[in-house]
């Protein structure tokens, strides 16, 4: 393929690998010829500068919190949003929430490909110092590779599904320079783009993963750097970029999604094997090496998502310096918050009782459906705000109340600022912010791509496919591993379970019994980063765990307290297709693209 003779780029400025909070800085924009880019180590770098700027840096986006509203987690408050829309079967080619990714990963995959093509990134000297300039080299080299795995995986786990000539397929597979998203139907014509097959996306990145860990330091941490001078270029500096560590991150993704039930029909357990084999690497890294140090990683402690330093993280984001973007989401309108998008029933109820036991089966405590929201999981007490629950917030500590009774202020369909389940959520919210307060307290905020817990719960769910609950796979097992997570603190800082009676009891019952266990973990610990969307797909062979009518407590104030009735649908949603659409545009540009099952008028 021919790339196109000009570029356009947004970040073609220097790149200067001055400190963690200035590698990213945005950069003057310009139009340059190729051949100028090609001879200029700033362009040059500026090429994977940019790449990091297409990756969103928060949860408030299509990609993470909304994308649970396209799932049983959560509901958006306007119906006519694109995902509420997309999700109840009412979506057109003209609205598609998901057409800018495609679009993102591919500037993101020129910039890669431009790098990489022709040793193009290694020809040019970008320190005078030949130690540092080899240092260098060797981290935008590895990163060039690593961060085309990132942007190929997001393609294949957004795009990758089941096409209409009953295929599995990903993404056309492009590793040259081309803007393919520029590009008139008529130019396409001369390029034979196609997607191709879902096995060989995987391969592709999967090696992409491989060729970056052999330039990459294993992360960027000081401590792995023992020659003071390397630090120049090598270390915490670089926290925020891609690393080895993370690389291998990717792959166990990777895998746990490539074994799932609907894209492993012959049922290759080595899938699983490989999938548990490379989070486990990961978690013996933080474990060993990132845990080994002063203020390195503690599985025990909670994690605290107003830290873009947390060791919590195996790869994060750039992070703004005080934001209040969820608030003003989660919290309702008479909170001054938008209330975009709530909590549903469903979720709700998969957070069990406060001894571990899922609800009715609790040895300890009856649930009373009058009285849903005591001797709960601690979990939720961190994730969800209900009705009657009092929080005290801001620097003053002024308490608010949730009134999501009949005639409260907070209740469904009131305003349009109130979430339409009568939950609100609470993960992620800084409960220091009270807009009313003389000075408005707001902290960090990033988005955790990958973290520690994501890696516990890949490596449960493989290792529980290869071993059962209780066989050792790469030193651990399933049980142990969710045992972590079950036994540190909450988001909160309240402890957890400390004798976990229900975990024994489910890992003697044998590997499926484990599974549906671990999914349900996966559900609470994930909620609300993007990730259920995509596993509820993975997991299922039809449509029916998709389409579910999701119902709202309808909640009665009386003498004694309250009384609540669970049969007031918010929605149905109607799914035509497992997968989500390629982009319509797409689809008209470029002759013979094949598009996923189910999405007929989108061709």
């Amino acid at each position: 393929m021919n790339a196109i003779k000009k570029i356009t780029l947004a970040a073609v400025a220097a790149v200067a690998l001055s400190s963690c909070d200035g590698f990213l800085d945005p950069y003057p924009s310009a139009i340059r010829d190729k051949d100028y880019v090609l001879s200029s180590p700033n362009c040059m770098q500026g090429l994977i500068g940019e790449c990091y700027e297409w990756i969103n840096k928060d949860y408030n986006n299509n990609e993470c919190a909304y994308l649970d509203c396209m799932t049983d987690n959560a509901v958006r408050t306007s119906r006519t949003d694109v995902i509420s829309r997309m999700a109840t079967g009412v979506s057109s080619p003209s609205n598609d929430p998901f057409q800018t990714y495609w679009t993102r990963d591919y500037q993101g995959l020129y910039n890669t490909n431009l790098f990489l093509q022709n040793g193009n990134g290694r020809n040019l000297r970008y320190m005078l110092d030949a130690r540092n300039n080899e240092l260098l080299t060797d981290l935008l080299w590895g990163e060039a590779y690593a961060l085309r795995a990132w942007f190929q995986w997001d393609l294949l786990q957004k795009f990758g599904g089941r096409g209409t000539n009953g295929e599995l397929l990903g993404y056309p597979l492009i590793l040259e320079p081309v803007e393919i998203w520029k590009m008139s139907p008529e130019q396409m014509k001369d390029l034979d783009v196609k997607r191709a097959s879902y096995d060989d996306c995987v391969q592709q990145i999967l090696a992409d993963c491989d060729s970056a860990y052999k330039y990459l330091p294993l992360a960027h941490r000081d401590f792995l750097v023992t020659d003071l001078d390397d630090r120049k270029v090598l270390g915490s500096r670089n926290w925020g970029r891609i690393d080895g560590i993370t690389t291998r991150a990717i792959k166990a993704l990777v895998y746990l999604t490539w074994a799932s039930p609907r894209f492993n029909p012959s049922g290759d357990k080595t899938r699983w094997e490989n999938a548990a084999k490379y989070a486990a690497e990961v978690i013996r890294f933080k474990e060993e090496v990132d845990g080994s140090v002063s203020g390195g990683f503690d599985r025990k402690k909670a994690v605290n998502w107003f830290d873009p330093n947390s060791p919590e993280i195996v790869w994060g984001t750039r992070f703004s310096n005080s934001s209040e973007t969820l608030e003003k989401m989660f919290y309702p309108g008479s909170f001054q918050g938008n209330g975009t998008m709530g909590a549903t029933q469903d979720l709700v109820d998969a957070f069990g009782m406060a001894d571990g036991y899922p609800l009715g089966e609790s040895k300890t405590w009856a649930y009373d459906d009058q009285d849903p929201y005591v001797n709960r999981d601690p979990r939720l007490y961190s994730n969800i705000f209900y009705n009657n629950r009092s929080v005290s917030t801001g620097s003053q500590g002024k308490t608010f109340t949730f009134e999501l009774w009949d005639s409260g202020k907070d209740v469904a369909e009131a305003s349009s600022s109130n979430a339409r389940t009568n939950y609100y959520i609470k993960k992620f919210v800084y409960m220091g912010l009270n807009w009313s307060d003389s000075s408005v307290n707001k902290m960090p905020r990033s988005r955790f791509l990958i973290r520690w817990t994501h890696m516990v719960l890949a490596y449960a769910e493989a290792a529980n496919h290869v071993a059962g609950p209780n066989g050792t796979v790469e030193g651990y097992s399933a049980r142990e591993a969710i045992s972590w997570l079950r036994s540190r603190n909450t988001y909160d800082g309240d402890p957890m379970f400390a004798k976990d009676p229900y975990l024994e009891d489910i890992a003697l019952q044998g590997e499926k019994a484990f599974d549906l266990f671990i999914r349900n973990e996966r559900r609470i610990e994930t909620c609300f980063e993007g990730n259920w969307f995509f596993d509820l797909r993975r997991w299922s062979t039809t449509l029916g765990p998709l389409n579910k009518d999701l119902v709202r407590p309808s909640i009665s104030k009386t003498d004694s307290g309250f009384a609540y009735d669970y049969n007031t649908v918010v929605e149905k949603r109607s799914f035509s297709s497992a997968y989500l659409p390629i982009p319509y545009k797409e689809m008209v540009n470029i002759p013979g693209l094949i598009q996923n099952e189910g999405w007929d008028t989108w061709q």
